[in-house]
């Protein structure tokens, strides 16, 4: 029983920090007293951050999501560490990188000895509770509660009708609680909501996605996906105003990494690692506010942690942006760091990367190799896990230069990538061989060895199918248990 109330406690914190004065009023214990938020996180399934409305985007109608922002701090410059499912989801329920809790591929496992957000919540009197896509292993290091209403299956087509009675009743319990609702849109297939909304002859593609008309028939569908989690947003919130808890509530908004278009999700150029992340909290943080402070998804749990009144463990790579979230300061990390293992896949394809929120430092460690992801470039072509549009940008690349380059950009790529990401939102010019950007490509190589060493990541060899299949029986190879005592502050804040 004591598990599965820890359970609980772990996915309310990701779903939403909804805690205070009206769960004192409804018997709470002690921190509900003491203004401590309930946490509700909502978070999307591999949706590019840029093409929300409230980043930039030209095309996606989000009407739930764009009240969302207007009532919340948004952050500019959200990051995940590594762009897929399972190991940015590890990262952010652990608040450990993948090394360190242990899933640093996909369709992988952590170390069955950390603890997440059901045991650190629990242990401060929340119900933490996850909805929706799981997609974390082992179930010990990661005791959700279950709560129904949402399709936990990300491949599913189409995907089953969701209702919310069971989140309605998990937020009308008694105490602080801390739900998770992990949606599974807009997850390829790419088959919910209304793509006649998205003509595609007036879809506005950005400029790192090439221009076929496979490919824009493929992004109105994709859009469709993302106006309809936009309306499950919706009636999330409505439950949650409904409940009489909002004003007590922290909602966290994330749309996850980026989308399977080439350039994005599996990747880490910021397309891939950057997220989306809004934070609504009433009295405590600025509505209609922006921050271009760094923060990571390991920085998530600690942040939680101390809402509630604890105090994260030194062990977490994570720390809290507390003070960022109430307006007490505008600094957080001064670097953002990401990781790539290609298996299981594609064949090994391992990349480091770094950024100062300005400029993107990327190291490919085997870059005498052409990459392959064999989803995105799938053989069935049926639009469902595999996509059928990659072909006819190799077709077109024949007589179109700009459609080759970026066949070239996503399967050719030098050792090293220097972008001014700030100027150049879609990393499309790279600065690595210009020697007016020698110092900064050199101070964030440097940065990157630092980081690396602190998390006892040897580079390529991490991205071997030993090393995935060791993890799978939760011996690790590598990591941070490997390398006890070289993670030096500096290395874990981002410094």
């Amino acid at each position: 029983m004591d598990s599965i109330r820890q359970v609980s406690v772990g996915i309310a914190c990701c779903v939403a920090v909804v805690f205070g004065s009206r769960a004192a009023a409804r018997g709470a214990d002690a921190p509900g007293e003491q203004g401590h938020p309930n946490v509700l996180i909502i978070m999307a399934d591999d949706c590019t951050y840029n093409d929300l409305p409230a980043y930039g985007g030209k095309n996606a109608k989000t009407p739930h999501l764009d009240k969302l922002a207007a009532e919340s701090l948004v952050f500019n410059r959200a990051y995940l560490c590594e762009a897929m499912c399972q190991p940015c989801r590890a990262e952010l329920y652990s608040g450990r990188f993948p090394l360190n809790n242990g899933c640093a591929w996909n369709h992988s496992a952590s170390r069955p000895t950390i603890t997440s957000m059901p045991q650190q919540l629990g242990a401060l009197g929340y119900r933490v509770g996850l909805a929706g896509k799981l997609h974390v292993q082992p179930q010990q290091a990661f005791p959700f509660e279950h709560v129904d209403g949402f399709d936990s299956n990300c491949v599913r087509s189409p995907t089953q009708p969701h209702d919310t009675q069971s989140v309605r009743k998990f937020i009308g319990e008694k105490g602080p609680f801390c739900l998770v609702v992990a949606l599974v849109e807009p997850h390829v297939p790419w088959v919910m909501g209304d793509a006649s909304q998205y003509p595609p002859r007036q879809i506005k593609l950005p400029p790192n996605i090439a221009d076929t008309p496979l490919t824009r028939e493929s992004y109105g569908r994709y859009l469709a996906e993302i106006t309809y989690m936009d309306g499950q947003v919706g009636e999330l919130l409505e439950v949650l105003e409904q409940s009489g808890r909002a004003a007590d509530t922290l909602v966290l908004f994330s749309s996850e990494q980026g989308s399977q278009f080439p350039g994005c999700k599996w990747t880490n150029w910021d397309t891939g690692v950057h997220t989306a992340l809004m934070a609504r909290w009433p009295g405590q943080v600025a509505a209609g506010t922006r921050s271009d402070a760094i923060v990571q998804y390991a920085d998530v749990l600690p942040t939680l942690i101390e809402a509630a009144g604890g105090k994260a463990s030194p062990e977490l790579d994570g720390r809290s942006f507390l003070p960022v979230l109430k307006g007490k300061s505008a600094k957080h990390r001064e670097l953002a760091f990401g990781v790539h293992n290609n298996v299981p896949e594609g064949p090994p394809y391992p990349v480091r990367t770094v950024t100062n929120g300005q400029f993107r430092y990327i190291r490919n460690l085997r870059p005498e190799e052409i990459y392959i992801e064999r989803h995105l470039m799938g053989r069935r072509g049926d639009g469902r896990l595999n996509n059928a549009y990659w072909a006819t940008w190799v077709w077109a690349a024949s007589d179109k230069p700009d459609i080759y380059n970026l066949v070239r950009r996503y399967t050719r790529r030098p050792a090293e990538h220097l972008y001014h990401t700030a100027e150049d939102p879609y990393e499309l010019k790279n600065l690595a061989d210009d020697p007016q950007y020698a110092a900064i490509k050199t101070e964030l190589s440097q940065q990157l060895d630092r980081w690396m060493e602190s998390q006892g990541d040897p580079g390529a060899a991490v991205d071997t199918t030993d090393a995935l299949e060791a993890a799978k029986r939760g011996e690790h190879l590598h990591g941070q248990s490997k390398a006890a005592g070289k993670k030096s502050p500096a290395a874990r804040d981002g410094r």
